[in-house]
C-alpha cells in the first residue's frame, strides 16, 4: 500500500491528474483512494470532503492557468496580447481538459477573491488597455472574451467542430480576428 506520503497537496496533485485522465466529474474520494490503493477513511486525515478536493483542484488550475498566461502575454499588446492570451487559454484546455474545466468550478466568494481567478480578471483587464475601452464597453469585452475562449475550447473538446472540412484552427484564427475587429470598433477615441 502506498500510504506514505499522503498529503493534501500530493492528493490534490493526483486528483488534478485523475480529472484530466477521466474528467472532472469523476473526481471523488473514493477514486483517489483507489488511485492510492488505501481506504477512503484515511483520506480524511487530509481532506475533509470531495467538495474541498475539488475546491483544491479548481484552486491548483486557475493558478497554473494564470501563470501560463502571464508568461504568454508578457511585453505584448493589443492584438498580439489578444492572440498570446487566448491561445494560452486554449493550449490549457487542450492539455489539461479535466484542470481546465475544474478552473470553471464554482467557489464561495471568499475563496474566489483569494484565489489565481483574481490575476485571470486583470490580465484580462489589462489586454483590453491596448483597445482604449471605457466603461461599460470594457465589462461587456471581459465577458466576450470569456465567453467566446471557453465556449470554443468546450465545443472543441466535445468534438462540436470535427464534422466539418474546415479545420479548427482556421476558425479559431478567424474567431480571434474578429474578436480584434469588433474590440478595435468599439474603442473610445
Amino acid at each position: 500500500m502506498v500510504r506514505a506520503g499522503l498529503s493534501p497537496e500530493r492528493l490534490t496533485l493526483a486528483g488534478a491528474e485523475l480529472a484530466d485522465e477521466a474528467g472532472f466529474d469523476q473526481v471523488t474520494l473514493s477514486a483517489l483512494a483507489r488511485r492510492f490503493d488505501v481506504k477512503v477513511a484515511s483520506l480524511y486525515s487530509h481532506l475533509k470532503n470531495s467538495q474541498e478536493l475539488k475546491t483544491r483542484i479548481a484552486l491548483l488550475a486557475l493558478e497554473e492557468l494564470a501563470d501560463q498566461v502571464a508568461h504568454a502575454v508578457a511585453g505584448r499588446a493589443g492584438k498580439d496580447a489578444l492572440m498570446a492570451f487566448a491561445n494560452a487559454y486554449r493550449d490549457y484546455a487542450r492539455a489539461h481538459p479535466g484542470r481546465y474545466e475544474a478552473a470553471r468550478f464554482r467557489l464561495d466568494p471568499r475563496t474566489a477573491a483569494a484565489s489565481a481567478g483574481v490575476r485571470h480578471a486583470q490580465m484580462t483587464r489589462a489586454i483590453l488597455r491596448g483597445y482604449n475601452l471605457t466603461e461599460p464597453d470594457q465589462t461587456h469585452a471581459v465577458r466576450m472574451l470569456g465567453s467566446v475562449f471557453h465556449g470554443y475550447a468546450n465545443l472543441e473538446a466535445a468534438g462540436g467542430f470535427s464534422h466539418t472540412d474546415v479545420a479548427s484552427q482556421e476558425s479559431w484564427v478567424w474567431t480571434l480576428d474578429s474578436l480584434d475587429a469588433a474590440l478595435r470598433n468599439r474603442a473610445t477615441p
